[in-house]
């Protein structure tokens, strides 16, 4: 399976509480049409005839409806001619609430998008506020209503809890408010006060609370049993999903997989972490001018790669399929590894289960300890 994760930079302005490479527009040379030109050159220098199809394509950011549906589309028919598309690819576009019209989403239907992902991220004003979010509550409930009229199916919602100020009960009136226009697709992500932003300023300076860890996981607890009981399975830590509605992309990922990256500080990996494993990891230059430039100069955006040895890609693996509801194969475990699975079993936080190792609840809320603890 070959994915495509296409890096989109640009935001009407940058949230609090972000790290991502992203960059207001107007305040970065690198101009909308100028992003789309380079682009197009990387993905042209890139093409593999034969080397596709691709499986699934993500355009994330960054705020890639800010392109525009024809800007869009015009990156997609390049990845068709580039790669090819599988007749069942999953095209998932990531969108603000406050971007999203009944036309885009028609356009984008025409360009061959089958999945929006929209930034929710809460229900609660005061929290939005805070985290500098520009849309309101009723934006994102109202995209996601506008998106299934237009015809999608699958629509995700991503989700932020443990925002300073933020109660229990706010929290449970995010996800009721998310429920109640029926996305295929939830995700719940743990606010990271991430160091060098605005939000970590402010909390250096004592103008808002920490984030509290055991608040942290009474959310992550009730986001599984509120997800649970409305038909959402969770499939990977931070991700619910109706049947058959799994994000294909992110779990491609998760296992593993084959994937290219194209965009400024975009990422790509491909290799075999089976048997005799060869594994390298890629990626461009961060900077979007520079990206740009280097394209333009040697068509080329690359800043670097790295040859994985056995021993990290054996770690990668563990790390990412314990992830997964699934779980991870045993026999992928070393004999030592192995050895130490009986003591997570009897604490409670793994289960073994079809010759697979697979978290509990409380091991979900500790799942970078048990990994620790696991690895040799």
């Amino acid at each position: 399976m070959l994915s495509a994760y296409v890096h989109v930079p640009f935001c009407a302005r940058r949230c609090g509480y972000c790290d991502f490479n992203t960059y207001a527009v107007g305040r970065i040379a690198l101009s909308l049409d100028g992003w789309l030109d380079a682009i197009l050159t990387e993905i042209a220098v890139r093409a593999r005839p034969g080397g596709g199809p691709l499986s699934t394509v993500f355009i994330g950011g960054g705020t890639p409806t800010l392109l525009g549906a024809a800007r869009l589309g015009s990156v997609l028919d390049a990845l068709r001619g580039a790669f090819g598309l599988t007749p069942t690819a999953e095209v998932t576009v990531e969108a603000n609430p406050e971007t999203v019209t009944d036309d885009l989403l028609d356009a984008l239907l025409d360009a061959g998008v089958n999945r929006l992902s929209l930034g929710m991220q809460s229900a609660d004003e005061a929290v939005l506020a805070t985290l500098d979010r520009a849309h309101t509550p009723g934006q994102a409930l109202r995209s996601v209503e506008a998106a299934h009229r237009a015809g999608f199916g699958n629509v995700s919602l991503d989700l932020i809890y443990g925002t300073p100020g933020e109660s229990l009960t706010s929290w449970a009136t995010t996800l009721k408010a998310a429920l109640s226009v029926c996305p295929e697709h939830v995700s719940c992500y743990a606010l990271i006060v991430e160091p060098g932003t605005p939000l970590a300023r402010r909390i250096a300076r004592g103008d808002l609370p920490a984030p509290d860890d055991d608040l942290m996981a009474d959310k992550y607890i009730l986001a599984d049993e509120t997800l649970t009981a409305a038909g959402l399975r969770w499939y990977e830590l931070s991700n619910w999903a109706q049947p058959n509605h799994a994000c294909r992309h992110n779990l491609n990922y998760w296992r593993s997989g084959d994937w290219l990256g194209f965009g400024p500080g975009a990422h790509a990996a491909h290799g075999s972490v089976a048997g005799h494993p060869s594994r390298a990891h890629y990626w461009n230059q961060k900077q979007p001018t520079r990206w740009a430039a280097a394209l333009a100069r040697d068509h080329s955006g690359a800043a670097g790669a790295e040859a994985l040895t056995a021993a990290e890609v054996h770690e990668e693996r563990v790390l990412l399929e314990l992830r997964l509801a699934t779980g991870l194969p045993l026999d992928v475990l070393t004999p030592t590894e192995a050895a130490r699975v009986p003591r997570l079993v009897a604490d409670g936080l793994a289960i073994t289960r079809r010759n697979r190792l697979s978290l509990t609840l409380k091991g979900r809320l500790l799942a970078d300890k048990v990994t620790r603890d696991l690895l040799d």
